[in-house]
């Protein structure tokens, strides 16, 4: 079960973090792999560790995902090289960590454009190529922090981007159920990247864990992969509008 040979994967945000880990866990089922991000060097240094995971083939284009013209112009070209896309990983995003009262409107509209505007544009440009070919699996990936809010760091854009994603997802799910194509969300909860190790490696925040997290630790590399290679399979074809957690049991509670 859960085999993506035959299958071509687009992720977005894979040039660190979330995104690459999960672009690994999709080779290591034999994936086709097309990887986006603004930073092409990041993305030409990446691309030998995906083959070597056991990915068919490897494509990688600069990709700015607030960019209109930059998602369409590489959707052609995928499309052209592969003649079909399979699944959509939306894993682009940032963050202006701002509370409501101190966020300015430019922190706000990049926020919401980075973590939110991005996924409707993405999904908009690959799930045209899907609808041809009736089939379809899209994965976003949004936040624990878009289901709750939270009283450790005040980012209310980031709450409210993470949140339209999750409805977003319920809406695209059956928007596009007749045609095929499945949406599902994935909600992490708090994991080690190499953005935020430094700050979950503290014993301010290992505090924060065990007060918080039933499990009382974060995410460690890898326990993100079998949500999504699960979302992604053809084995999940009866599976769309889903909602999932993967935060150790922070929600629960």
């Amino acid at each position: 079960m859960f085999d993506l040979k035959g299958q071509v994967a687009v992720v977005s945000g894979a040039s660190s973090g979330l995104g690459q880990q999960i672009a690994l866990a999709f080779a290591r089922q034999g994936a086709s792999l097309v990887i986006l991000a603004r930073r092409l060097e990041r993305l030409e240094e990446f691309k030998p560790k995906l083959l070597e995971a056991g990915a068919a083939d490897v494509a990688a284009y600069k990709c700015d995902v607030t960019n209109t013209d930059e998602i369409n112009s590489v959707a052609v070209k995928v499309e052209q090289q592969f003649g079909k896309v399979d699944i959509l990983l939306n894993c682009a995003g940032s963050s202006k960590d701002k509370g409501v009262l101190e966020m300015s409107d430019e922190e706000w509209d990049f926020t919401i454009a980075t973590d939110e505007t991005s996924v409707f544009k993405m999904t908009r440009a690959f799930a045209s190529i899907m609808k041809k070919h009736h089939y379809g699996r899209i994965i976003n990936i949004a936040s624990m922090y878009g289901l709750v809010g939270n009283t450790e760091i005040h980012t209310v854009a980031y709450h409210a981007s993470k949140g339209a994603v999750v409805n977003f997802t319920r809406a695209v799910a059956a928007e596009l159920a007749m045609d095929g194509i499945t949406c599902n969300a994935i909600c992490p909860g708090y994991f080690e990247t190499e953005l935020t190790k430094a700050v979950l490696d503290t014993d301010r925040f290992q505090e924060f864990a065990k007060a918080h997290v039933p499990m009382q630790r974060y995410g460690k590399p890898g326990e993100l992969d079998a949500a999504a290679v699960f979302l992604a399979s053809k084995e999940a074809s009866y599976v769309t509008g889903l909602i999932m957690p993967v935060d150790g049991g922070y929600t629960c509670i």
